[in-house]
């Protein structure tokens, strides 16, 4: 293949996304086209969009409207979109962006290795070309999601739940450990439901054991585990295993059963709340993270109280919020929009007011005390780590004051905490 061609990927939205795209890269990269950090240097673009809430489709446009002005204008020669937004509006995309020479779809890489005039590598798709730090990667577990949430149009992007065969991801984790990696985040629309349609079961626990043998990889983390239908097994092996963090991000989107009901959450306010006491109980020391939504089409006052009254009680570690974001072709579409967006956003910040109290409590809990963290960074005069508690991204970090400290960032070291705010901790390494 001729190496003048010089191909940028652009990637939004989340995580899954990231992983698509490194794949992608490193396909590019196999077929010995030139992969380019910086768009501005690029002649061949590739956009890998988000079409999940109207904000993320609105960046997405944004985008891709920027990019196809730089074609205008001459500085690159090609456009290709793709990913959620491109498999959900190609038809309409393709009447209104004509300029775009290519659309493809979720992980479509064949198709779009083809149309740069490559070859896909198929035994190499577990391979990847890593854009987060060198010592943590995502691991996807699995596609799509066979859950009838009203307000999620994920199935309609992704199709059905489909997970990865058990070898695949042991060779990829591998893969990964081999390349230095020493964190990896599990990733999927919902990793709970991991082997039910490979193995007629959900075998989540038994992946998880299989991971944490591969020899260096040191912290599993498991991201996106709804509560419907937890495992009781999942539970004990997070709770038994020193490699898998005491962390589990578990989106509610809400308590109020009337909320739940509609949302087609399959689950009840009781029941979650037995579900997060039961994990408290089996794992003492546990980090608790979720998301919810405010605004709902039938949301009331009183429901959204009730969900005030719900993040006080049980204190999480974490919570991220939404606003409703109405999706043509979820069920929840012919409810309407009924709750103003100023609303919205007033009970979103009601919400995290709240927690930000709750965070700042949680965290000075841990004054005094020892953990180990993974240095992630340098920034200002402060090393910037993560410890067990923290996903990157979405959750805190733990400061370190230089203080003339010898330490090598991608590794492990024990800090003793001396100071907290509702984000972050402040640190000071142990024996250094």
């Amino acid at each position: 293949m001729s190496n003048t061609n010089k191909i940028s990927v652009i990637t939004l939205g989340c995580s899954k996304n990231t992983v698509d795209s490194e794949r992608l890269m490193n396909q590019i990269r196999l077929n010995n086209f030139n992969l380019i950090d910086n768009p501005n240097n690029a002649n061949t673009i590739i956009i890998n969009t988000c079409g999940f809430i109207e904000a993320a489709k609105e960046e997405s446009i944004n985008t891709i409207l920027n990019v196809v002005a730089l074609k205008k204008e001459g500085k690159i020669q090609k456009v290709i979109v793709a990913g959620c937004l491109s498999e959900r509006y190609k038809s309409d995309l393709e009447k209104e962006i004509p300029e775009v020479d290519a659309f493809f779809g979720s992980e479509n890489y064949e198709g779009i290795i083809n149309s740069l005039g490559g070859k896909l590598k198929y035994e190499l798709l577990g391979e990847r070309f890593l854009t987060t730090p060198s010592h943590t990667a995502y691991l996807k577990i699995s596609e799509g999601c066979d859950h009838p949430c009203s307000f999620c149009s994920i199935p309609i992007m992704r199709g059905k739940h489909r997970s990865v065969p058990m070898e695949n991801l042991i060779r990829e984790a591998e893969f990964l450990a081999g390349n230095n990696v020493k964190e990896i985040i599990l990733i999927a629309q919902d990793t709970t439901d991991y082997g039910k349609d490979i193995y007629g079961r959900k075998t989540l626990s038994t992946l998880l054991n299989k991971l944490s043998e591969i020899e260096g990889i040191k912290w599993i983390r498991l991201m996106y585990a709804y509560p419907s239908q937890f495992p009781d097994d999942l539970i004990d092996t997070i709770a038994g295993n020193p490699k898998i963090c005491k962390y589990v991000d578990i989106p509610l989107q809400h308590i109020s059963d009337n909320v739940l009901k509609s949302m087609r959450r399959g689950v009840t306010g009781q029941r979650t709340r037995e579900l997060l006491f039961k994990l408290r109980n089996k794992i003492p020391d546990i980090t608790l993270r979720t998301t919810f939504i405010t605004g709902y089409p039938n949301e009331t006052g009183k429901e959204f109280e009730e969900l005030c009254e719900f993040v006080r009680e049980i204190r999480f570690d974490r919570i991220g919020v939404f606003t409703f974001s109405m999706e043509e072709n979820t069920s929840s579409f012919i409810l309407g929009d009924p709750v103003s967006e100023k609303i919205k956003r007033r009970r979103k910040d009601i919400l995290m007011e709240i927690q930000k109290e709750i965070s700042t409590e949680r965290n000075k809990d841990f004054i005094g005390k020892q953990l180990k963290v993974l240095i992630e960074r340098i920034e200002g005069k402060f090393f910037v780590a993560r410890s067990f508690r923290d996903a990157p991204e979405v959750d805190g970090e733990v400061l370190i004051p230089f203080n003339g400290y010898d330490v090598e960032g991608g590794n492990f070291y024990d800090v003793e905490i001396t100071g907290a705010n509702e984000y972050d901790l402040f640190a000071k390494l142990i024996n250094n």
